[in-house]
């Protein structure tokens, strides 16, 4: 007994994606055989597989039972490739795949659900998981016991009464329980527990909230008593911007709780922001540690980092945040108007974050991932708030922080910083009482480029040191490289060399590339895809996905025009017009030459009804919920001007029906970019819904927004899962033709830019490389905030070894192609080359600054 009290525990937390590959668990098991041979007892704390929450989310909202029948489906394959691939039998999890099956039935014949079933559903997915973790363990010789969570945890009790606090965002005491390290001790020397489940006083079960794995491995640390806390993660450790985005941010090697604590409260999704103040109150180490690769080194966390003065250490982002502007001219000098509001959002079980005040507005941030930021909550809100003022909610916003001690010392370093915002809309700053962040709260179609520039001007120039380790570009050059290796321009090297010497900038595009892409989209089960040739419009490109079959999706008299002029005898099926917002002349013409229109709102069957007496027409609805990229490609939603709303669908039947139009097909469009391959099943689903007004409809056209890989690493859209998706919804609605209208995805990765280096220059520790091309050659990174990886081809071979922003000629702030590039050495002549630049590049060219229109050549 006594020798079980001395032992230390150390609690290691496997993430999702740590949790989702046999050859991670077989680092995690050997992390656990290390530390049980120095004599430590091991508590493991697993979240559920990569995705299945959202699955499970997913499953309470399904509507149909050939929905909820494929969301299970998912659900169990998941689970069963993990299993296949640890050789263990899947059949461990079959019990709750029935009980989640009863579970969604109930949910769908009630048409409620309510926070405690919401809990006990979304429990499931770290329940399953941990059981699959606990025989594979027990297959490689790890002898381990398996616990529910809900036995360890137990919720404290809240001071509202609101149900979705208590049950999906709880919070548990984190005191030392000697007791429980007793109790644990007798189950052996390692044990595997639940992370984000708990229980309540009357044995419920309730969450901790998104992401709450962290906070439930730290409370556990506490009461244990750990020597050590890590979290196994996908990521290294803590880095100075989200290294996804920004390869040049460099890892974070040490931390004081306070620093760690504020940057995962302003954004970095490394760890939870609750989880580090259990680790400070037991004075517990936090160690963060990479799953794929246990060597490389992670970020420490403890009582005391490194003190190097007043420095910024991070730039976060936060995105999705929302704010509540309370308006009154009552509120001056008015005694108590604050508690009364900030008692509101006691009530409905809101915390809030920032803080902003005038003489008589009040406005506040909410951030999703401390709220359950549903809309009966918030509406209850700000009905409440009502009665003392004008309450605004205000959405699509982001915070930015500049996280770092002492951030009052570094105010004589922020206006360079103040100046990135000029012509921004800035709804709140705030610089924290601490003097930890200052914070900035915009429109988040602004964010990401505002961060990256605000990591080049406040971090990018600083060395390595105490706190500040290598790039995260640095850390995986060779696994970043991996995308450029394979790449079809590397094989064509050469030639591309010797287009270049025939004048730059030039658009080169690669004739196999574009058949390989249209053998892929045709593998899919669908009756028709027709090419956005907004995309490209060039003739080769053209031609040659004529030759594989396909059609043409025209916005404009003049694409159709061309189509028309390549191809004289093209079928009329093969051709369809989708204009918005364009003159009536335009629907006449296309109608006229027998090509189907596409009508994006109600406007022409209203006022030019005669135009469509006896046509077949598409409706084009709008999803309801964007996706993709940036905001400025979500092409759906109410801040979109595309599409029909679903509330006028039964006048769009009557308008079409009194014109004599027939209605033989519903398209809609989310957005582009887009590689969870779930999105066309999602709107094939809601198409299928919004038929039913339109007896004629046979035909669903899914829209395109295929998305390609944007940076290396990047996983490519799953073309095989999108084909599963497909088929099980055309089994389940036979009635239904699908149709596709990819662009991007089939000329994007086929083209490649090339430039020349002109000039170089150094800046205040920043480097620039200046090429023959700028934003009047490829729009995307200054529309968009878009990403291309840009190589130099004359050095390919040789090592980076520079960081440097590339720039254009245009006399313009925001001609920056790209920003923090790793790079050989560059040098005036140098060709440059700009990936994955086959659409919207050439064709939404400009000759601003009278530079000129660039080349194209098909190879």
């Amino acid at each position: 007994m006594n020798r079980q009290r001395q032992e230390s525990w150390i609690v290691m937390k496997l993430g999702g994606t740590s949790v989702s590959k046999a050859a991670t668990w077989d680092n995690a098991a050997n992390a656990i055989r290390a530390a049980m041979k120095d004599g430590h007892r091991v508590l493991l704390v697993q979240s559920a597989l990569a995705g299945v929450t959202d699955l499970l989310e997913k499953l309470l909202s399904d509507t149909t039972g050939a929905e909820r029948e494929a969301t299970l489906a998912e659900i169990e394959r998941r689970h069963r490739a993990l299993a296949d691939e640890m050789t263990i039998d899947a059949g461990i999890v079959r019990p709750r795949l029935e009980r989640l099956q009863q579970r969604a039935l109930g949910a769908a014949l009630t048409n409620e659900v309510t926070p405690r079933l919401r809990a006990d559903v979304l429990a499931a997915g770290e329940l399953m998981a941990s059981e699959l973790g606990c025989a594979y363990l027990e297959k490689t010789g790890v002898s381990v016991h398996w616990q529910d969570a809900r036995e360890l945890l137990r919720a404290v009790p809240l001071s509202t009464d609101n149900p979705q606090r208590h049950f999906l965002n709880a919070t548990c005491d984190a005191d030392r329980d000697d007791a429980l390290r007793e109790r644990l001790g007798r189950c052996g020397k390692a044990v595997l527990t639940q992370g984000f489940i708990a229980s309540d006083a009357q044995g419920r079960t309730v969450l901790l909230g998104r992401g709450g794995s962290d906070t439930s491995a730290a409370c556990l640390a506490g009461k244990l008593g750990a020597k050590r806390l890590e979290i196994w993660t996908d990521v290294p450790g803590m880095f100075t911007a989200n290294p996804r985005d920004i390869p040049a941010a460099r890892l974070l090697k040490r931390l004081d709780y306070d620093e760690a604590q504020e940057i995962a409260g302003t954004g970095a999704k490394v760890l939870h922001p609750r989880c580090i103040e259990p680790a400070r109150r037991a004075n517990i180490p936090l160690v963060i540690r990479y799953t794929p690769d246990p060597s490389v080194p992670g970020t420490e966390i403890g009582p005391q980092g490194a003190d190097l003065g007043g420095r910024v250490k991070a730039v976060s982002l936060r995105r999705g945040i929302r704010l509540v502007e309370m308006s009154t001219s009552g509120m001056w000098q008015q005694v108590g108007f604050l508690a009364d509001a900030f008692n509101a959002f006691k009530r409905h079980g809101l915390s809030i974050d920032l803080v902003s005040t005038s003489e008589t507005t009040v406005t506040v941030s909410l951030d999703p991932l401390a709220n359950s930021l549903d809309a009966e909550t918030v509406n209850a809100l700000l009905d409440d708030l009502g009665r003392h003022c004008r309450a605004r909610l205000i959405t699509g916003c982001a915070a930015i922080s500049l996280v770092g001690r002492q951030m009052r010392a570094n105010l004589h370093r922020l206006a360079p910083v103040l100046e990135l915002f000029d012509e921004r809309r800035v709804h709140l700053v705030s610089q924290a009482a601490n003097d930890l962040n200052f914070t900035v709260v915009v429109d988040e179609a602004d964010a990401a480029r505002l961060v990256r520039q605000l990591h080049a001007l406040m971090i990018l120039a600083e060395g390595e040191d105490e706190v500040l380790g290598p790039a995260w570009q640095k850390l995986f050059e060779a696994e970043s490289g991996s995308a450029i290796e394979n790449a079809w321009w590397r094989g064509a090297r050469d030639e591309l060399l010797q287009q270049a010497q025939a004048g730059t900038p030039r658009y080169v595009y690669h004739r196999k590339s574009l058949d390989a892409a249209a053998e892929r989209v045709r593998a899919l089960p669908v009756e028709r895809i027709f090419f956005a040739m907004k995309a490209n419009n060039h003739p080769d490109v053209l031609r040659r996905l004529y030759a594989n079959g396909l059609g043409f999706e025209c916005v404009s008299p003049g694409e159709l025009a061309r189509v028309r002029a390549l191809f004289p005898g093209i079928a009329k099926e093969r051709l369809l017009f989708t204009p918005n917002f364009a003159p009536g002349s335009d629907y006449a013409a296309a109608l006229d030459a027998g090509v189907r229109v596409t009508l994006d709102n109600l406007h022409a069957l209203r006022e030019w009804p005669a135009l469509f007496r006896g046509r077949e027409i598409l409706l084009r609805v709008d999803p309801g919920q964007g996706a993709g990229h940036h905001r400025h490609v979500r092409t759906a939603g109410s801040h979109s001007k595309f599409g029909i709303p679903r509330e006028e669908l039964d006048e769009a039947a009557r308008l079409a029906a009194n014109c004599g139009a027939h209605v033989i097909g519903l398209h809609a469009h989310a957005g582009s970019g887009v590689r969870d391959p779930q999105l066309w099943q999602d709107v094939a689903l809601k198409l299928a819904e919004a038929a039913e007004p339109f007896p004629e409809v046979r035909v669903l056209d899914l829209g395109g927004g295929l998305g390609v890989p944007e940076r290396s690493g990047d996983a490519p859209l799953d073309m095989r899962a999108l084909a599963r998706l497909l088929k099980e919804f055309r089994a389940a609605h036979p009635r239904f033709e699908l149709w596709l209208e990819p662009g991007r995805y089939l000329v994007a990765e086929a083209g490649v830019l090339l430039a020349r280096v002109t000039q170089l220059k150094g800046k205040t520790g920043a480097q620039y490389v200046g090429i023959d091309a700028g934003m009047h050659t490829l729009l995307r990174p200054a529309l968009y905030g878009a990403h291309h990886d840009i190589v130099n081809l004359s050095r390919l071979d040789e090592p980076a070894a520079i960081t440097a922003n590339i720039v254009g000629p245009v006399c313009e702030t925001g001609d920056v192609l790209g920003i923090e590039r790793r790079l050989p050495p560059c040098r005036e002549g140098d060709v440059m080359l700009v990936a994955n630049a086959g659409a919207y590049g050439r064709v939404m060219s400009s000759e601003y600054n009278l530079r000129g229109i660039p080349e194209e050549r098909v190879i």
